[in-house]
């Protein structure tokens, strides 16, 4: 891997993790075309990077879910989010532990890239019809969110979009929804870090690849993730989510495409 190879695989990391058209699929399909072999771990770190934004991104609402629980206080607004939260990872960490590997594996071939992104479009189109009426995320609302982002170890599937769209066809209101989405992601890229680290602690090594090209990759991963984060955030206040449908179907159709001519 040479540093723009790195820089390439960086800001399609930190545009895709955020916006609903899965980052996953396009650094597999980028390592395709680039001809590069990498190891889990390498994508892993950089989900750690899109990690650290969210940290800073979400820092308010961090905060107050944590004095939250330190109260043991349910009640409040960010400290309603606290007991879906445990209960929504719990789904997501089993499925990363029993079938994580299946999955990921059996549907990383361009043909299924596409199948998925086709699905992901398919959800996302729908939220368009969505109606805004709850506050509240119950705890089987929670469990299945836990679920669709358990799905997202599937290559094209977007977590973000999965899980997203789904609170909103549930009638959740899209500053909850989005704020959820993303705080239920943080115990999942920790346990996944702390897994592949402990599964492929020495992976880069033997991919050859060195310091330099992962700190190119998770500095430029950062730098990009504030603005397409902020891109998201608009696009729900908007009410334009639903348009990232029309990118996951055009993308599905050139996989479709790509895997007919023998790629």
């Amino acid at each position: 891997m040479d540093i723009l190879q790195s820089i390439t695989l960086g800001l399609i990391q930190g545009t895709t993790e955020w916006l609903p058209i899965s980052s996953t699929g396009h650094l597999r399909i980028a390592e395709y075309f680039f001809g590069l072999t990498v190891p889990l771990l390498f994508d892993v770190l950089l989900h750690f990077g899109t990690l650290l934004v969210t940290l800073i991104y979400f820092r308010v609402a961090i905060k107050n879910v944590l004095i939250s629980l330190w109260h043991r206080d349910f009640r409040s607004e960010d400290g309603k989010l606290i007991l879906p939260i445990i209960v929504g990872s719990v789904p997501t960490a089993l499925m990363a532990a029993t079938i994580g590997e299946q999955l990921d594996s059996y549907f990383s071939t361009l043909l299924w890239l596409g199948v998925w992104f086709i699905i992901t479009g398919s959800i996302l189109f729908a939220s368009k019809f969505s109606t805004e009426r709850k506050d509240t995320i119950t705890l089987p609302m929670a469990l299945l969110i836990g679920v669709m982002q358990g799905l997202s170890i599937i290559p094209s599937v977007s977590r973000s979009g999965f899980t997203i769209a789904t609170l909103l066809l549930l009638g959740v209101r899209k500053e909850i929804a989005f704020k959820f989405s993303f705080l239920l992601s943080i115990p999942a890229v920790i346990g996944a870090l702390g897994l592949t680290l402990y599964q492929e602690h020495d992976a880069l090594t033997v991919a050859g690849i060195g310091n330099l090209e992962l700190a190119v990759a998770l500095a430029v991963t950062v730098a990009i993730s504030f603005l397409a984060l902020k891109l998201l955030e608009k696009s729900l206040a908007a009410k334009k989510f639903y348009l990232f449908s029309i990118y996951c179907f055009i993308a599905g159709a050139v996989m479709f495409a790509l895997a007919a001519f023998g790629f």
